[in-house]
């Protein structure tokens, strides 16, 4: 398994130049699954850790966070991202300490949110939130990893009466701050997306694929855009699957939705691949 040094190091060679898509695993095996599939990088999902818990999104503690991240760490011989939402504090130096228990889990980047998670201050003012990011940048200088540092602005998720000049005013302080990836997820937009691009330069653009945005992995990279998350997508899909299956069946008496279900034998197969050779020698 490489080091957490040689994952940081990889993690940064992926935003140096093109186009990459990170998924989000929502547990051990979808880690598994994804990085059979050629995926260079994984990420963690903050709401597909929660529903996994039985839980919303942003309700589960740090240490449940810290304990997901790590086993999806554990799990991947890729580098991973975790979603860190917003530090899991509401002062600097709650984030900077919590940031480095996170790169104890061998995290090769992380994310650190401006959300506020109150209704009526959404976001926290901006030169606080600019200096979570540089506590943040600090933690991980600190300890010399090498992990990089993904800042997001959630104008555009938390209903900001105008999202784009938002984002950019607060992506471009975040950049400032020590941030090494910049992020405003639910920019929808070929031209909202192209001024991020444009306004966070030559810092990479991180942009959450939405159906809404009908935009391919070619037509993002087309705009300049250097990395590409799901966030919790594909949570959402398996979740979609069972809720259809086990609806019909209590609410209809039916089971015609388990035919779309993955074949056991199928999952069996890859998996049993999959422990074979973690398991050959040199592994």
């Amino acid at each position: 398994m490489p080091t957490i040094q040689q994952h940081c190091a990889s993690m940064r060679r992926l935003h140096q130049s093109g186009c990459f898509v990170i998924p989000n695993p929502w547990d051990v095996g979808s880690a598994r699954y994804l990085q059979s599939l050629g995926f260079q990088a994984l990420a963690t999902t903050s709401s597909g850790a929660a529903w996994s818990m039985g839980m919303p999104d942003n309700n589960i503690t740090v240490g449940m966070a810290l304990a997901h991240i790590h086993g999806i760490v554990e799990a991947s011989e890729v580098p991973v991202n975790a979603d860190f939402e917003n530090g899991f504090a509401q002062d600097a130096l709650g984030v900077a300490r919590n940031v480095a228990l996170c790169l104890e889990t061998g995290a090769a980047s992380l994310s650190i949110e401006d959300s506020r998670r109150d209704p009526q201050r959404p976001l926290f003012e901006l030169s606080e939130a600019a200096e979570r990011i540089a506590a943040a940048r600090a933690a991980i200088d600190e300890r010399g990893s090498g992990a990089l540092l993904v800042a997001r602005a959630e104008c555009f998720l938390t209903g900001h009466a105008q999202p784009l000049p938002e984002a950019v005013r607060r992506l471009q302080a975040y950049a400032a701050a020590g941030a090494d990836v910049l992020y405003a997820p639910g920019v929808l937009t070929r031209q909202d997306i192209a001024q991020l691009v444009q306004a966070v330069a030559p810092k990479p653009l991180n942009v959450l694929s939405l159906p809404a945005m009908q935009l391919s992995v070619d037509e993002l990279a087309d705009l300049g855009v250097r990395r590409i998350s799901l966030g919790g997508a594909l949570a959402r899909a398996a979740w979609g699957g069972f809720m259809r299956a086990s609806r019909e069946i209590a609410q209809q008496g039916r089971f015609t939705a388990l035919a779309e279900a993955a074949s056991g034998g199928e999952l069996n197969k890859f998996f049993s691949d999959d422990l074979a050779q973690r398991k050959a020698p040199g592994k």
